[in-house]
């Protein structure tokens, strides 16, 4: 196997790029990218780099480099990368999981087949209740009969707090690589999931009680976004932004008081 810390990345959306290839590029990790986006790859294997843009008071620009890039129909090539990375990651949005989940256990019996014993992990970075569960049931109706799945592979959940402003087509046009992000860079995982040594990354913060974190970004911080908008269109239907209705004291205060509940 490499002795390079290499990082697979199921999507180079905006989460993959703002966040989790942030945090693995910047801990030292080669991050290679799987992405239904040819233009996307074809741009990231050209430069090799990109820039996130943070939307604070600071207005920092981080750079991203060691990156490569693979579209997602060339499934040997991922296979082969599945199978002598030093750890997986799914950031590609619930709709899109079924879709990686069948090249994800062809890359891992290759893993198995190479390197038998050999554990790896897989990051979930999915805004999904009990996503390990999901992925053991999916892989492993693929898997063949007496693939170690519970032994070799963690399944590692998530809580994905990270906000992602809305780029407009004109910022898009000018660079497809540039992504926008919020400064919070806190990456929740389950920490008893790993089977082997978690990462010394910064902004990786392993958690013992994972499904407590999870349920709190479900049902206070998502719950907010969600009660603010639908009370928010009870108010007033011409709006359109959080901003907006979150201006209206009445419809803030219900809204707070909602997520002080559920808290």
């Amino acid at each position: 196997m490499s002795n390079i810390n290499k990082l697979v990345l199921f999507g180079a959306g905006k989460i993959g790029r703002s966040f989790i290839g942030q945090l693995f590029s910047r801990g030292g990790y080669e991050v290679v990218f799987v992405d239904i986006n040819k233009k996307v790859i074809d741009e990231i294997n050209k430069r090799g780099n990109y820039n996130v843009i943070i939307k604070g008071d600071a207005g920092e620009i981080i750079n991203i480099r060691n990156v490569r890039g693979l579209y997602s129909d060339d499934e040997q090539h991922i296979i082969e990368e599945i199978a002598t990375a030093r750890i997986l990651s799914v950031a590609v949005g619930v709709n899109g999981i079924h879709g990686v989940i069948p090249t994800l256990a062809k890359g891992l019996l290759r893993r198995f087949e190479k390197f038998e014993g050999l554990p790896t992990d897989i990051i979930i970075a999915e805004n999904m209740r009990n996503s390990a569960d999901f992925f053991f049931r999916e892989l492993k109706n693929l898997l063949p009969l007496g693939y170690p799945l519970k032994e070799l592979v963690g399944l590692i959940e998530t809580s994905i707090g990270k906000m992602v402003p809305i780029m407009l087509k004109k910022d898009v046009e000018e660079d497809i690589l540039q992504v926008f992000a919020e400064p919070y860079n806190t990456l929740i995982l389950d920490k008893k999931a790993f089977k082997n040594p978690i990462p010394q990354i910064e902004g990786l913060a392993p958690k013992n009680n994972m499904k407590a974190w999870v349920d709190r970004k479900l049902f206070i911080h998502n719950l907010g976004h969600s009660s603010a908008a639908y009370i928010g269109y009870l108010f007033h239907p011409d709006l359109n932004f959080m901003y907006e209705v979150l201006a209206i004291h009445e419809v803030y205060d219900r809204v707070k008081a909602i997520m002080r509940q559920s808290a």
